[in-house]
């Protein structure tokens, strides 16, 4: 199965082209304090975790968890080992967190990572002690009056310690499965270059067996799948039924096992081709994009087995595996496209593109095996579309229609990774993608669950906005949808350099951005306002206005985890949880 480029497609009904600003508010919110019996305890990265990577996966972790099918309820588990809950109803009667369950770490592991818990269902859960032990608990109805003890019926070990960023659970002819992904960075002794370590994601599945009637139903892991990648994924969840598996990162990530079994890789270095060299060069004009590959000494044109449709391509010799192959980047007439043999060493292809003037950022989308070579034009366009940001004149401005640039609102924050993120959903069958979008400069912001028949959503940078997107995978045509925009959040978090945090509330009313110490700032959507308020600049009345609030929260403790309901803001310190009243009723 070949995986084909998609493109984001912004619901433009949804942003708001004369949005100004934010107003700070000073209106206060009311914020209440539960002191807990026992510290949460940040697990401290070790001197042997110094990657990144390991930053991002476990020194960035949220040790707060909201319960998606239960509104106002979170989660937490402290030094103790204690699962507890927290139910809110009442903001001024807040009770005592309960233990729901206890975990006790295996103190031999050397490098524990923190307990992750993760909300499988509306009755399950699953949950790992840091150690590399799994657990799935039957949770009961959890709710406003339910603190039922839990019940384990799975307990494993599963290796290496992980933490588990996603689980869902569903039936199929009577037998109830639950889907568990589990996250790593581990030591890889071929990565020799880089950090010496690799990012892998596993996916497993546990199963019920069958039983009789009056016995309980036992639970067993069923397949065991293993992608690795070479950065930590920004966001990574489980298609419903366990379909398939939406993975966001800088770095590609490829499935490599099957229940402890290698699988085969594609026999390109069994090629006469030095698998450390290039093996394509790529360069385009405003027409046109021209690829030269590189081909085994010796070959001949009744030997070359090429394919090329309007959105894809193929190249290779007969006998071995394809050298290119994948979806290009954007659409081709094939008609005026066409290959010939350069000096017997190399293949020639010119694609004509459907879009002139488009610039590709990849020939084939993930596609690392080749290198691109700026062309005279090329090089000339870029110049002359970045002149104004280095001429004499800071406004200048070739498009009249459209805002100048304002050099005083660029900002070293507002720069992205120069690795060329992705999002791939991989099919839950033969495990490779089957669709592809380049993010480029669309800089991951947070993840929410929105529905928890859903699967979460991902936010955005996209300009200054940031933008919600919900996955659709059941649509191969549309399978992320523009479901809410932030206007302008994506320029503001990045003024943030203490932020820790960001997040939204499920029906979007309001965003929020949580600091290593201290503050929360809210961000509403623009509302109704009751006085009338005139824009002389533009000579129009304002009918709405977005406010921005700022809370402060009376302790120096770090936040380490931070949680946004429709109605309040959850922060987790390592003495304290905080409920901040964001709306009301």
């Amino acid at each position: 199965m070949s995986s084909s480029n998609y493109s984001l497609k912004v619901n433009r009904e949804l942003l708001d082209p004369n949005f100004e600003s934010y107003r700070l508010s000073l209106d206060p919110i009311p914020s209440y304090n539960v002191e807990l019996d026992a510290a949460v305890e940040e697990v401290k990265l070790k001197d042997s975790q110094y990657t990144l990577d390991h930053v991002r996966a476990f020194g960035m972790y949220n040790y707060l968890h909201l319960d998606p099918w239960y509104q106002d309820s979170v989660f937490f588990v402290d030094c103790k080992g204690r699962v507890l809950n927290l139910t809110v109803t009442l903001d001024t009667a807040l009770g005592k967190p309960k233990e729901v369950f206890q975990v006790s770490p295996d103190s031999r592991c050397e490098e524990p990572l923190c307990p992750s818990l993760s909300l499988t269902s509306a009755s399950w859960a699953a949950l790992s002690d840091g150690t590399g032990r799994l657990y799935l608990l039957r949770t009961s109805q959890r709710g406003e009056n339910s603190h039922v003890k839990w019940e384990p019926q799975f307990n494993q070990e599963m290796g290496e310690p992980f933490v588990i960023i996603h689980s869902l659970a569903h039936v199929q002819e009577g037998v109830h499965s639950l889907e568990v992904l589990l996250l790593r960075v581990q030591k890889d002794p071929q990565e020799s270059k880089g950090s010496g370590f690799s990012v892998s994601l596993e996916w497993v599945t546990v199963a019920s067996a069958s039983a009789a009637q009056d016995q309980e139903k036992h639970y067993d892991v069923r397949t065991r799948r293993l992608l690795t990648g070479k950065s930590v994924p920004h966001y990574a969840a489980l298609e419903p039924q366990g379909k398939g598996l939406m993975v966001a990162s800088e770095k590609p990530f490829a499935c490599t096992h099957v229940d402890g079994k290698a699988l085969e890789t594609p026999a390109d270095e069994a090629m006469d081709v030095e698998a450390t060299e290039p093996l394509y060069f790529w360069q385009q004009t405003a027409e046109d994009v021209t690829v030269s590959v590189r081909m085994p000494e010796g070959f001949s044109k009744d030997q070359v087995q090429f394919s090329l449709t309007g959105d894809s391509i193929s190249v290779g010799v007969q006998g071995f595996a394809p050298i290119l192959e994948g979806p290009l980047h954007a659409a081709i007439d094939t008609e005026a496209s066409a290959w010939i043999i350069k000096d017997n060493k190399s293949l020639e292809v010119t694609l004509q593109k459907l879009e002139e003037g488009s610039t590709w950022a990849e020939l084939v989308p993930g596609d690392r095996r080749g290198e691109y070579v700026v062309s005279e034009e090329q090089a000339a366009l870029i110049h002359q579309r970045l002149t104004y940001l280095t001429g004499d004149d800071l406004n200048a401005n070739d498009e009249g229609d459209k805002p100048p640039c304002n050099s005083q609102e660029l900002e070293d924050c507002d720069g992205f990774p120069e690795d060329s993120s992705s999002l791939t959903h991989f099919d839950g069958g033969t495990l490779k993608p089957t669709q592809v979008v380049n993010l480029g400069s669309h800089q991951y912001l947070f993840t929410v669950d929105a529905d928890p028949s859903e699967m979460p959503c991902l936010c955005l940078r996209h300009d200054v906005d940031a933008l919600v997107w919900q996955p659709r995978p059941s649509q191969a045509d549309a399978m992320w949808e523009h479901i809410a925009t932030f206007n302008a959040l994506g320029y503001v978090q990045a003024s943030k350099r203490d932020k820790k945090f960001s997040t939204c509330a499920p029906n979007f009313s309001y965003a929020a951005l949580g600091e290593c110490l201290r503050r929360a700032f809210i961000y509403r959507q623009p509302a109704p306002v009751d006085t009338v308020l005139f824009n002389r600049k533009q000579g129009r009345q304002v009918g709405q206005v977005a406010k921005q609030q700022v809370a402060s929260l009376d302790s120096a403790d770090p936040v380490l985890g931070f949680r946004a309901s429709n109605e309040r803001l959850f922060v987790l310190t390592s003495k304290s949880l905080f409920v901040l009243k964001v709306n009301n009723d």
